[in-house]
């Protein structure tokens, strides 16, 4: 009780990451398949295993997990959907050129034992019909972080009325507690953070024109931080806010951090040196740390353009 008595108290991250102005980019988490689950119950800190679905369906998803690689569960859910008797499952992949996502309703979770996603993104027996519309996933998960049910909770209610309800849901954990509020739009995996009610009309201006909203962008979750900090320096700086504008070609690691490199619609190759740092503060990053941490960070130290 004590405990969390203390907490209670402790200012609100994402409130504590935004007034000392730490960088959105190169924070999206790493993740090249997904499992949407629609679950009405209450949500856990820990999401699965605090679920009340059958032990045989929770061993049933991990494997599926497994099987993917790189690959997360979420449940979702919206609240106008509790009467309704049959529940949603969304599954896709966020690699760059292979973004497709399926959708199936189903009538009991135990429904899903008999579903093999890991095949059906392999190309074998697809299940559910393809998502021609982009997703928009908005973490509200205050058992996580109050900061989610703070920050998550009013952006959710703003997207779901500025644009089609059908594909904005809630969800559990994305990571990134203190960048909240957090969406993530799939099929291409891309994360945004510290997006205000206010902010949404933006977000879906620039999602329906092709274009990146650079103002709150984490980066794409198929690309590892050091790219993620690569690509948003480029875009930045020579103003590629086109989805495609941007072609990843490749990364190393060397003794001094990472060597990435880009290509920009023109066919130009840029090379982009980039270090990880510690912030010089220590801070909780999210309401429950028990202590605090320096945050890694990572930031482009060069750039170059390869000459032919």
């Amino acid at each position: 009780m004590r405990q969390e008595s203390s907490l209670s108290r402790r200012a609100f991250c994402a409130n504590v990451s935004n007034e000392s102005a730490e960088p959105l980019a190169a924070t999206a988490s790493r993740i090249d398949h997904w499992i949407l689950v629609e679950y009405r119950g209450a949500w856990n800190r820990e999401v699965l295993g605090g679920s009340l679905l059958a032990p045989e369906l929770k061993a049933h998803l991990r494997a599926q997990l497994r099987a993917l690689g790189k690959a997360r569960l979420l449940f979702v859910k919206k609240p106008e959907r509790r009467g309704y008797a049959r529940r949603q499952l969304f599954y896709g992949c966020s690699k760059p050129g292979e973004e497709r996502f399926f959708a199936l309703e189903f009538d009991r979770h135990d429904d899903l034992l008999g579903l093999d996603l890991a095949a059906a993104l392999a190309g074998k027996d697809v299940i559910g019909a393809p998502v021609e519309r982009p997703l928009f996933v908005v973490c509200t998960h205050g058992k996580r972080d109050r900061c989610c049910a703070k920050y998550g909770q009013p952006l959710y209610d703003e997207l779901r009325d500025e644009a089609d309800s059908d594909w904005v849901w809630q969800s559990t954990h994305v990571g990134g507690d203190r960048f909240a509020g957090n969406v993530v739009v799939l099929p291409h995996g891309l994360y945004y953070g510290r997006v205000a009610p206010g902010d949404v009309r933006g977000l879906l201006a620039a999602q329906a024109s092709g274009r990146l909203w650079l103002e709150g962008y984490r980066g794409r979750s198929a690309y590892p931080f050091a790219v993620q900090a690569a690509e948003q320096t480029l875009r930045v700086e020579e103003g590629l806010i086109g989805l495609d504008d941007v072609a990843v070609l490749g990364w190393e690691a060397n003794g001094d951090g990472w060597h990435v490199r880009l290509q920009d619609l023109a066919g130009t190759v840029h090379e982009v040196d980039v270090a990880e740092e510690r912030a010089e503060e220590a801070v909780y990053l999210t309401c429950g740390s028990p202590v605090p941490q320096h945050a890694c960070r990572f930031v482009a130290t060069g750039r170059r353009v390869r000459r032919r």
